[in-house]
């Protein structure tokens, strides 16, 4: 319910923005406008990678322990899980754009994106940006590398208490169980991973193929991810 919700709010925050770009050339927008539709991404963004860390604990559970699942998983258990991805997600969207507003624009202003994508924004700083992408790699390592390792670990346990059932039945809707999650996190953390975690083109020959590969990158993110 929470992730349903999540991905309603990601898609408002980007798609009709993404669908006006195309319909619109060019199309001028506030400073207010921009960073309010880039808080409302980020935020969502963060908080779909903590949650789904939190998801890979609960299939964890309920594969690995069955019996246990509603002892475990109760109430006082996945209220706290749920409000702290919402409070994480959050907290890092007021740190990271309250960092850019801050910063001086000049020039045209044009954002080559689709959307107030953060990386897009920075570009156009006329300022020294390096507080803004150590901030930026140091949420990397808290929003994307952890929730990844504690995934790759819960699902070790997963493979491993699946692998060991005897019945075919069992695996079968064992499998089934978790696909739809893992489909979803392959999806999603391999794209934010790509777009957040590759270092950038210094060329500025590749600078052009980079800025393409953003903007493809975040479409499957932004708009694949909620769809599935």
């Amino acid at each position: 319910g929470n992730l349903s919700f999540l991905d309603i709010c990601y898609t408002t925050s980007s798609v009709p923005l993404i669908l006006d770009s195309f319909l619109t050339p060019r199309k001028t927008m506030s400073f207010s406008v921009c960073f309010g539709q880039m808080f409302l991404s980020f935020a969502m963004g963060a908080t779909e990678c903590v949650l789904l860390g939190m998801m890979a604990f609960d299939r964890y559970v309920a594969i690995c322990s069955p019996l246990r699942y509603p002892m475990v998983m109760r109430k006082a258990a996945y209220v706290p899980m749920a409000a702290g991805s919402w409070a994480a997600g959050i907290t890092n969207s007021v740190v990271q754009t309250s960092q850019a507003v801050r910063l001086p624009f000049c020039g045209d202003n044009v954002i080559n994106h689709f959307t107030c994508e953060i990386l897009a924004v920075l570009k156009l700083a006329c300022a020294d940006i390096s507080i803004n992408m150590i901030s930026m790699g140091v949420a990397n390592v808290v929003f994307l590398g952890v929730p990844v390792l504690f995934i790759s670990v819960s699902y070790i346990f997963i493979l491993t208490t699946i692998l060991r059932m005897p019945s075919a039945k069992g695996r079968k809707k064992a499998f089934s169980t978790c696909s739809a999650h893992l489909t979803v996190v392959v999806i999603f953390y391999g794209t934010i991973l790509f777009m957040y975690g590759k270092p950038k083109s210094k060329d500025p020959r590749g600078a052009g193929k980079q800025d393409l590969s953003d903007k493809l990158t975040s479409l499957f993110y932004g708009v694949v991810t909620p769809m599935l």
